[in-house]
């Protein structure tokens, strides 16, 4: 299997100009380049630049992924938006880390696996999948911060006893966005669901007009003036998240501890796997039981037809066998086999054997054939 690199990389808040496309373009010759992003694969060199470097200067969201199994995701948020020390009591391993520029802070998610990346991916609309999660967060949701906290939990990369951090609502119901990041990171679903037990429903009432309008008219007018110039300035891409998480910053109460810890979400959630699995295992079991049962009862038809007329049945294989023909006798076989379930089921045993004896000398030069009736045990 030869080896394959995607890197994606996304301007949000503020297109790249002609001079950093060229900066980008200096360093890749191939890569599709736009105000918007930046986009290459590559199936035996490399990207010549540091991702972590690019995302400092240019770019709001990174997705890279390798065929040996690496994952990884990088958003940036302005400070104003998300402060560092709340990243921080998230990201708190190897597989979610996070670092503060002058202006922003970004989040490092990482995947590995060992065994490599078999999975096909529509790698172009993959980071276009999973970036509005970016707004969401800046709106005030944490669940992607907390699916950071589990993803190091996951990889056994905090003590049993660490405790575990606020847990917010909604993660049984996570939005499309947040769904697609827990399956880029093979996010574990038994782990997610221990998590979610604890996680009241989220809310989603949206506020009225009415009380937007009020709560807009009682923003002070040097606010209102700075949102005015951002979005005639072309860098409010995170305006309205921003707005709606100071509209509803005023009455969420924060999350409570639940005193669980990494250990015991780790412990239900091999629970539950064990508790699937015996559930998998017992409907395998009563479908081959099923199968069983139907296959023995179409069986009992068939030799219920053959009783009526067995005489018929052994000329019927004399005729297959008269073809000569390897599929004729796999049909022929097929049918002494059934002859003799009839001639146990009847009591005639000796019979049957009588007449596969004179059967096999008969054709006793037809090694094919007789090489079926052997691994059948027919005689």
């Amino acid at each position: 299997m030869s080896e394959y690199q995607y890197y994606e990389f996304v301007a949000l808040d503020q297109a790249l100009t002609a001079k950093q496309q060229g900066e980008l373009r200096a360093v890749s010759s191939r890569g599709r380049i736009s105000s918007s992003g930046f986009v290459n694969d590559y199936q035996w060199g490399d990207l010549k630049a540091d991702p972590a470097k690019w995302m400092e200067r240019y770019f709001d969201a990174h997705l890279y992924l390798a065929n040996w199994g690496t994952r990884q995701i990088m958003l940036r948020l302005p400070k104003t938006v998300l402060a560092p020390e709340t990243v921080e009591a998230f990201c708190v391993g190897e597989s979610a880390g996070c670092w503060a520029t002058r202006t922003h802070v970004i989040l490092e998610l990482r995947s590995e696996n060992e065994d490599g990346d078999e999975e096909w991916w529509d790698e172009e609309g993959r980071l276009a999948a999973i970036v509005p999660a970016r707004a969401e967060l800046a709106g005030g949701d944490r669940r992607l911060l907390y699916l950071a906290w589990l993803l190091c939990v996951q990889n056994r990369e905090l003590d049993d006893d660490e405790p575990e951090p606020p847990v917010p609502a909604g993660l049984a119901k996570l939005s499309g966005p947040l769904q697609a990041l827990a399956h880029f990171l093979r996010l574990d679903p038994d782990l997610l669901d221990a998590a979610a037990a604890a996680s009241r429903p989220l809310a989603e009432k949206k506020p009225s007009a009415a009380e937007l309008r009020h709560w807009v008219a009682g923003l002070p007018v040097s606010d209102k003036d700075e949102m005015l110039l951002r979005l005639l300035r072309g860098d409010a891409g995170l305006l309205r998240s921003e707005l709606l998480r100071r509209f509803h910053g005023a009455t969420d109460e924060p999350p409570a501890g639940t005193g669980r810890t990494a250990g015991d979400l780790l412990a239900v959630a091999e629970e539950r796997w064990a508790a699937r699995q015996q559930e998998k295992r017992e409907r395998e079991a009563a479908e081959r039981q099923r199968r069983e049962e139907a296959a023995a009862a179409a069986r009992q038809q068939r030799l219920d037809k053959l009783a009526r007329n067995p005489v018929r049945a052994w000329n019927q294989v004399d005729d297959l066998i008269a073809t000569k023909r390897p599929k004729d006798y796999d049909v022929a076989v097929t049918l002494l086999l059934d002859l003799q379930a009839l001639a146990v089921r009847e009591g005639e045993i000796f019979e049957f054997a009588e007449q596969m004896t004179r059967l096999r000398e008969r054709h006793a030069r037809k090694p094919s054939l007789i090489d079926r009736l052997d691994r059948a045990r027919l005689d």
